[in-house]
């Protein structure tokens, strides 16, 4: 502007929402997503998503969870790949290699021994993880994440060679 004048912005204090603070109800969720409610919740029951609830037991979401649904329904719609076979894939994060967890800690961890979902869904009260909180899991939050999946399922050269069909029992 050429006649002097100068424009000056001026936060007047509002925050930028954490993109993992769930506020966002069911219902508005639901329409954002164009599904139904009872899917949503039948997502919830599956444990393909962890939900928050408020002390009226009602449902809120955050962006993060949001974007998790949507991964959830581009492997259903357009990959093909049905719940059991989403909470399947989940179960191949080897949680215990991303958060380290001892050998001792392994040897009572369900998730450790069973392949049918990802760890966030075994309510283990007997190791380290029964204290956290599993939506703050990078393990939980990552395995939700369409693009970073893939990342987190791998193995070790020694656990491949220990499972090998070629070698004897």
């Amino acid at each position: 502007m050429s006649d002097g004048i100068i424009l000056v912005f001026i936060n007047t204090g509002m925050k930028k929402q954490n993109k993992n603070t769930p506020t966002l109800p069911i219902g508005k969720v639901a329409e954002r997503l164009d599904v139904s409610v009872e899917t949503i919740r039948l997502y919830e029951r599956r444990g393909l998503i962890l939900v928050t609830k408020t002390g009226g037991n009602q449902r809120l979401y955050s962006e993060s969870d949001i974007e998790r649904l949507q991964c959830i329904r581009t492997a259903i719609n357009e990959h093909k790949i049905s719940i059991e076979g989403i909470r399947r894939i989940q179960s191949f994060v080897p949680c215990w290699e991303h958060i380290q967890c001892s050998k001792e800690v392994r040897a009572k961890c369900p998730a450790y021994h069973r392949q049918d979902a990802g760890c966030w869904t075994y309510k283990n009260k007997r190791n380290e993880c029964a204290e956290k909180d599993c939506r703050e899991c990078a393990v939980y939050r990552l395995s939700g994440d369409c693009n970073e999946i893939k990342s987190l399922i791998y193995y070790e050269e020694k656990s491949l060679q220990k499972r090998s069909p070629s070698q004897g029992k």
